[in-house]
């Protein structure tokens, strides 16, 4: 009789333990911790043609809603002689998701501006998006100045912005947000970033931003305020950075499911933190898949894809099989994150965009309808001689359906 009770409660024992590692993500199966989502991707191609001296960069798109959405997407072009040599801004549109895309049409309120000392600057890094509370598409950046055609040494820049009429179909003059007057800011921009606005109208903006003189970059959000189409600073967060190379830039921030996710550009691999309310972050640490690996994506971009049933990262990797691609920019990729753990899920990843030679490390979300999110990028055309896998300046929309 007390052999069969010892094997009854072992047995008992045994079965409790199965159900609690079961639960628990450090026992759970790799990539299995959440539930995948499902959905398709459609590839469009708004834009081709390489005519080798320039090429189409930065295409980013904003989303007016409506029972039809508009979006509104601005890009520019790039000098392949120089190194970031970028001209005005440019607008395409699509009234009918993307049947029918307008001609490239130029902005002077958008272009290049003579300055003192023969400088000439612009807005470049440039991404559009609504701004509920005002009624309008928010377009934010950063500024570049040139002196001939080669970026300055050490120049001032601030974060810039611009408001979009849709009704005229015409931007505002870009303008600069007065940073405090601190050393720290006097290089600051929220070039390629991804913002979340508050329903109070507030802005959660990410920046970049450095001293003068300095190489290593700090990021941290900048919490802005409307005040008669003026962006003003309030305040900022945790600035965060790392001692490699030129630190952490080109933040992009995500809001899912009450939590605030960051994702951080350094030369060497890309970084993640965590905040509860998207101004005051966790430290950083490494993107890496779930079964621990590093995620390999290095000195380029990453962006925020969220939907209501998943929250997902875009992004470019190491991968012998395109070593041909300058710094691996291409192919662009997506992922589900496991925002417990965060980390990519690689059972989850898929290509988005193939690549053709050309690099695609400069690229754009936007949230169309809710079940509907297009990632917007062009075939960046260098280093010179890309063209030879296939590459011709497409800018394309990847069409997320959920």
């Amino acid at each position: 009789m007390k052999a069969k009770v010892v094997f009854q409660w072992t047995e008992w024992v045994l079965l409790v333990l199965f159900f609690l590692c079961s639960a628990s993500p450090l026992f759970a199966d790799k990539g299995e911790t959440i539930p995948l989502v499902d959905y398709r991707v459609q590839l469009d191609t708004v834009l081709q043609g390489f005519d080798g001296t320039k090429c189409w960069v930065h295409p980013r798109a904003g989303t007016i809603p409506g029972e039809t959405p508009i979006v509104v997407m601005t890009l520019q072009k790039l000098l392949l002689s120089g190194s970031d040599v970028f001209y005005g801004l440019n607008e395409v549109r699509t009234d009918d998701l993307g049947k029918h895309w307008t001609a490239p049409v130029e902005h002077s309120t958008l272009g290049r501006r003579q300055e003192a000392g023969g400088l000439v600057s612009v807005v470049c890094d440039f991404t559009p998006k609504w701004h509920a509370a005002s009624g309008k598409l928010l377009g934010t950046g950063h500024l570049a100045k040139y002196k001939g055609d080669h970026l300055a040494k050490d120049y001032d820049r601030r974060p810039t912005y611009s408001w979009y009429d849709s009704e005229t179909r015409s931007w505002t003059p870009w303008a600069m947000v007065k940073m405090p007057e601190e050393k720290r800011f006097a290089r600051s921009g929220a070039g390629s970033t991804q913002r979340v606005d508050l329903p109070n109208g507030d802005i959660l903006l990410p920046i970049c931003f450095c001293a003068k003189g300095e190489r290593i970059m700090a990021s941290a959000v900048m919490r802005c305020r409307v005040k008669d189409a003026e962006l003003c600073y309030v305040e900022h967060g945790t600035e965060l950075s790392v001692p490699v190379e030129r630190g952490l830039g080109e933040p992009s921030l995500a809001h899912y499911r009450g939590r605030f996710f960051l994702t951080l550009r350094n030369d060497v691999q890309g970084y993640v933190a965590q905040s509860k309310d998207g101004l005051h972050f966790d430290a950083p640490h490494p993107w890496t898949f779930d079964d621990g690996k590093p995620l390999e994506s290095y000195n380029t971009q990453q962006h925020w894809v969220t939907h209501e049933k998943g929250l997902f990262l875009v992004y470019t990797r190491r991968d012998a099989k395109h070593d041909h691609v300058f710094r691996h920019r291409a192919p662009l990729r997506i992922a589900q994150v496991d925002p417990e753990r965060l980390c990519v899920i690689r059972a989850s990843e898929r290509e988005l965009v193939p690549e053709h030679g050309a690099r695609l490390g400069n690229f754009a979300v936007t949230k169309v309808s809710e079940n509907e999110t297009w990632v917007t990028v062009a075939e960046w055309m260098q280093p010179v001689g890309c063209e030879q896998y296939g590459s011709d300046n497409r800018v394309y929309v990847a069409r997320i359906l959920f």
